[in-house]
């Protein structure tokens, strides 16, 4: 059974959020697992540009501070997308996370794109997988001797929730091993709702739809399985065709996020912020109302249990009558499938138990 430290939002004068962060890297053990001059990733999602959800800079300033009290080298760190937007390449990403407040002057720490200028700089990493037996992960992520996953735990369309799995797995991976992951989800188009407004060709990065007679078609062949499409939809007339899919994505995204610590053993310390849990990823540029009131935030060395307390502490909330959330309000309701009603969202864990990424069984340690 791994221990999960939790930090609730309240806060005084004699201790506030920042001083909370510090004291749950100490009950981790950052000071064991961290050693004087090791290259430390502090793995974060910088935001989306008009995007507001992500974890806020300041917050990331005081773990890259303790860092460096150890005498290590930390860098932020995040790869670049398989959808259009402001992180699709290096450049355009590292100056989207200086706009949303990840500068030096703010952060304490350089920023560095882990899978390079075009998302092509990846280190291949074997893994015994189910199935998969090698991963692609951002070369910057396997060459640092050290890693530190800041993660904000939220809703998602394609995994149920978001957290430090997701941001290992999907979070590491090179573009190529992003569409390894998404390759299995090709979404199609329901015509009697589609209006061929063509928001859907503008989203797509990969030339994969085209409008047909009044309705739009999406190449399975050219798909990438980003699920851009399905999110700007006005009409909602685009689904992922939800067979094996969704639990194919899972499985994949937990195989990688093994491979992406698989030479960091008694390196890695995981911190997830259950704050402005909203219904969507943090891709996107805009941020819906959160589904739960603020929680606090959770610490571990294992991520599979540190994501499973965050995933109960959220269901046993009360949820937001004025948020996306259309089922499961009550305390112990389901609150993702009550975002995403298709979605397994077990799946992932269960799977990242099996691959030995971590254990279900957790015991939560109140500061």
């Amino acid at each position: 059974m791994s221990k999960v430290f939790f930090a609730d939002m309240r806060a005084s004068h004699k201790e506030n959020l920042f001083d909370k962060i510090a004291r749950l890297l100490t009950m981790c053990g950052l000071a064991q697992r961290v050693n004087e001059g090791d290259l430390t990733a502090v793995k974060i999602h910088f935001g989306e540009k008009g995007n507001s959800a992500f974890i806020r800079p300041i917050f990331a300033r005081r773990v890259v501070d303790e860092l460096k009290k150890l005498g290590a080298k930390p860098f932020l760190t995040d790869s670049s997308t398989l959808y259009p937007g402001e992180r699709k390449e290096a450049v355009s990403a590292l100056a989207c996370g200086i706009e949303n407040g990840f500068a030096y002057a703010v952060v304490n720490a350089p920023l560095i794109i882990s899978d390079g200028l075009r998302g092509v700089t990846e280190t291949t990493v074997p893994v015994a997988g189910e199935l998969l037996k090698e991963v692609y992960i951002g070369t910057e992520i396997v060459e640092a001797d050290a890693l530190v996953a800041l993660s904000h735990f939220k809703c998602h369309e394609l995994t149920g929730f978001g957290g430090a799995i997701k941001n290992l797995g999907m979070g590491c991976a090179s573009r190529k091993g992003k569409l390894v992951q998404h390759s299995t989800v090709a979404p199609v188009v329901t015509a009697r709702h589609c209006t061929a407004c063509g928001l859907c060709i503008k989203a797509c990065a990969h030339d994969a739809i085209r409008i047909v007679d009044g309705v739009a078609v999406i190449d399975a062949i050219k798909c990438a399985g980003c699920s851009r499409c399905i999110t700007v939809c006005p009409t909602k007339a685009v689904a992922i065709q939800w067979n094996e899919a969704a639990d194919l994505v899972m499985k994949k995204m937990a195989e990688y996020a093994s491979g992406a610590v698989a030479n960091k053993q008694g390196k890695t310390v995981y911190l997830n912020f259950i704050t402005q849990v909203s219904p969507a990823c943090d891709c996107y540029g805009h941020c819906d109302a959160p589904i739960v009131n603020d929680i606090g935030i959770c610490a571990s060395t294992d991520p599979v249990a540190l994501d499973q307390a965050c995933a109960d502490l959220v269901n046993n909330a009360r949820g937001n009558q004025d948020s996306a959330l259309k089922s499961g309000h009550e305390p112990g309701g389901d609150k993702f499938r009550g975002c995403w009603p298709e979605i397994p969202w077990q799946v992932q864990l269960e799977h990242a138990e099996k691959v030995g990424l971590g254990s279900r069984s957790y015991e939560l340690v109140k500061l």
